[in-house]
């Protein structure tokens, strides 16, 4: 079992309720599988419930109910499986180009029973018209100037982009500002989520989309 400290069980407990055993299960994949196939380092194990799942599943408050939500570039499901685990209500696709990485998340999503997660395997450019989103969610995947093309055109023109990000987060939507506009972005702003909960609240940008519709 991973050790977990009081003040990350209380939080865990808040977030993740009834689903909790869920979420411990996740935890003990990450420690495991996840780790032997190299998608966390061994490092990180003390730390998966601080750095990585609660900073990840914390960002469930800022979701509206009932979405469908796009993660981009999984990796290990952070932050795409936390979010199924603490809202079974939201739809999931969690998108992953590496196959190792694909095989792996859909063994999770088996043995956990996450009937609300689909687990495909592309690029996120490529998964443009396959799926429509209300959110796009992404972690660590690229700077801003990058990842606003990957992310946005999966809104098909209206929603949300949710990317957590770190501390140069105000200066990376400086520098994308532009590209966030043509692609339909109104409103960028920077949020800290979590702070009555964790000791390290998360950081992230949320990117609104309203791109006007073409007259025919």
């Amino acid at each position: 079992m991973v050790d977990i400290t009081a003040a990350e069980l209380r939080a865990a407990e808040k977030i993740f309720g009834d689903r909790l055993d869920l979420a411990k299960r996740y935890v003990e994949h990450l420690a495991t599988s996840g780790t032997e196939r190299g998608l966390i380092g061994p490092r990180e194990i003390p730390r998966l419930w601080s750095r990585h799942v609660l900073n990840c599943a914390v960002i469930e408050s800022e979701i509206p109910q009932g979405s469908h939500v796009a993660d981009v570039g999984s990796g290990a499901g952070l932050p795409g499986l936390c979010l199924a685990i603490a809202r079974p209500d939201l739809e999931l696709t969690l998108i992953e180009p590496l196959e190792r990485r694909v095989i792996w998340l859909q063994e999770v999503v088996d043995d956990l029973g996450l009937d609300n997660v689909t687990v495909m395997r592309s690029r996120a450019e490529l998964a443009v018209g396959n799926v429509e989103a209300d959110v796009v969610t992404a972690r660590a995947v690229s700077a801003l100037t990058n990842l606003a093309g990957l992310t946005i055109p999966l809104l098909a023109g209206k929603g949300e982009v949710i990317a957590i990000k770190g501390r140069s987060a105000g200066e990376e939507i400086e520098k994308a500002a532009k590209a966030i506009r043509k692609l339909g972005g109104v409103e960028t702003s920077v949020l800290t989520v979590g702070d009555n909960l964790l000791e390290e609240p998360t950081t992230v940008v949320r990117i609104v989309v309203n791109k006007p519709q073409k007259k025919s």
